[in-house]
Parts: C-alpha cells; structure tokens; sequence
C-alpha cells in the first residue's frame, strides 16, 4: 500500500519536515558521487553496526574510530537506494506536516532523533553481533506514524493499492493503514529471527512506531493540536476548534 495523501488539515508551515527532508536528500545525492571503497567507509562509520557497540574488542581491531555515539544519530540521514530514501522520505512527508504541528518545530526535530534512537536501539538488542550498518530514517519516520496514530486516528489515508496490473485506490482509515503496516513489520521481523536472514532492519520499524506512541505524550503541546481526535467527545478537541474570527 502507497499512501498518497491524508485528510487531516495543516496548521503550520512543516519547516522541520522539509529541512529533515533537504537533508536526507543532499546526504544521499553526495553519497551518490562516492565510488564503493568511499561509501562502504561512510556506511560504516556513520552507520550503526550492533558489534561496534557490543563487542568493541572487535571494534578497535575492525578499525573503528571513536565516535561517542554519533552514529545513532547519523545513521537517521543515509540511504542505500533511490527507492529506500523516496519512500521514507514520501511517508515522512504525509504524516509528519500533523505531528509537527502538535510538537512544534524545534520539538519535532528532538521527537523525531529520539524515536530514531529508540528504534536503532531495539534492532541493536536483536542484533548484537551484526556487523552489517544499518542506514535509514524508516525508524525515525516510524516514531512519526505511531504518533500519528495516536493523534488522528480518525484521518482517512488516499491510498494506492496495486492488484496486479490494476492500480486501486482506495481511503483507508488512518488507524487501519497504520495498524497494518506496524503489524507488517512485527511479522517480518519474527520471520527474520527464524529464518535467521534479513536485509531489512524490521525491529528498527516496530521500535520507532512504539517509541512515537510513548514520547508524543511528552511532546503534544497543549492548545495546539486543533484537528487531533477527542475519544470522548468522537470529534476533534473543542478546547483546540479555531476560534471564530472577531470585527
């Protein structure tokens, strides 16, 4: 499923959401230009690898630098792919504009490195002895769907459903398309443990989601979420309505 737009209204300019997006854009455009020596030691050292953190024996023989933790920060902002940093970029597109309308801007940039921290953290537990790099912002932008989850789970989602050779599109309630991508994930996760083989970084996504649900709670900003849903009421918050306009 493609999400391609949702229908719960912006309040304010995302400057944050397209800053994280320029950013990601110009780090994946420089990585582009490097040759594969070049972007196997930019992966690697700003990546994170789970057996730098916990075997760091290993480390300092492997070579590693000292980085004091940088990577759980940078790892946020490289891609391996053309598909990889579009489709997270377009996800962080469609849902971030709300949540960061409820954290404000300085508060949606710390919301979202910490869900990417806590993310990276969980596929670190299950992958302690990887000395695979994991590079992305699927975690980050995962934190950004579990918040909204919890913020709008009345919104609708246009989304596209390709059957085949015919492209059906469909809205979906928000609550539903963002349950079963979390649900999505936590399988392909359990399946990866199994199989013991995966090339996808499946606890990053579940961690970021479960993280968002958690920190947005500390980061919604009272009076500022106007189209956020009141479960008591069925509607949206009364205390955050737009006030009539005044002669």
């Amino acid at each position: 499923m493609i999400p391609l737009r949702d229908n719960v209204p912006r309040v304010t300019p995302p400057v944050a959401v397209t800053s994280i997006i320029i950013l990601n854009l110009l780090v994946f455009l420089f990585s582009k230009g490097l040759d594969f020596r070049s972007l196997f030691h930019l992966f690697h050292v700003y990546g994170v690898v789970p057996a730098r953190f916990f075997n760091p024996d290993w480390a300092s023989w492997a070579g590693y630098p000292d980085s004091f933790g940088l990577p759980l920060v940078t790892y946020m902002f490289l891609h391996s792919g053309w598909l990889h940093v579009i489709l997270n970029m377009w996800m962080l597109w469609i849902f971030g504009d709300n949540i960061e309308d409820v954290t404000g801007h300085w508060g949606f940039v710390a919301f979202y490195l910490l869900c990417g921290m806590a993310a990276v953290g969980l596929h670190m537990a299950f992958e302690q002895a990887s000395s695979v790099p994991v590079v992305g912002a699927s975690g980050a932008v995962g934190g950004v769907m579990g918040a909204y989850i919890i913020l709008y789970p009345h919104g609708r989602v246009l989304t596209l459903v390709p059957i085949v050779f015919i492209p059906l599109i469909l809205r979906i309630p928000s609550v539903l398309f963002l349950g079963v991508w979390f649900l999505s994930q936590v399988t392909s996760g359990i399946i990866s443990q199994v199989k013991d083989v995966s090339e996808v970084a499946w606890w990053a996504h579940v961690g970021g989601f479960v993280a968002g649900i958690v920190l947005i709670q500390w980061f919604r900003r009272r009076g500022h979420c106007r189209y956020c849903y009141n479960p008591d009421t069925k509607d949206y918050d009364p205390e955050d309505s737009v006030p009539p306009n005044r002669s």
